[in-house]
């Protein structure tokens, strides 16, 4: 399926992550069986400025690890269908992640595995997001949205180290 992965970043990224984002964010998509081509945009940022944009669109003050904004309110596998296409580019605008690399490299740190590790992770979890998956409560759903990203993950080979 030829998605299109629209990357912005605010600030310095490592050499090689553009790519690995557009592979996770693919991989995840395969995954979850969206057979129609889809368009997802990632903006790449620092604490502050996802403080910033948490603040203004979720009226949540503080920084996060990744936000997701997605374009249709689909339930855990629903899929957008080619009729949620834009007529102009023929591909289904899933929606917008925003993800900050200050969080994820702490948070790497934290967790004790690598910041590819972190990124891909959080990546895989914000398309499920876009995908209507949710973790809001603390059983069934956030169990099956975790068993989603730890299977996506181990089939790129990114395990927990």
């Amino acid at each position: 399926m030829d998605h299109q992965i629209i990357f912005d970043a605010e600030v310095d990224v490592p050499e090689g992550l553009e790519e690995q984002l557009s592979t996770v964010i693919t991989a995840a998509l395969t995954a979850e069986q969206v057979d129609v081509p889809c368009e997802v945009n990632i903006l790449v940022t620092d604490d502050a400025a996802i403080h910033q944009i948490n603040l203004d669109m979720r009226n949540v003050d503080r920084p996060t690890d990744v936000l997701s904004f997605p374009m249709f309110e689909l339930a855990p596998g629903e899929k957008p269908g080619a009729e949620d296409a834009d007529p102009d580019t023929g591909l289904v605008p899933l929606g917008d992640m925003v993800l900050s690399l200050e969080r994820a490299k702490a948070q790497a740190e934290e967790f004790g595995h690598s910041v590819e590790r972190e990124v891909s992770y959080l990546a895989v979890h914000s398309v499920l997001h876009l995908l209507g998956y949710d973790h809001m409560d603390e059983g069934e759903m956030k169990a099956q949205m975790r068993g989603r990203e730890e299977a996506i993950l181990s089939g790129l080979g990114i395990n927990r180290e």
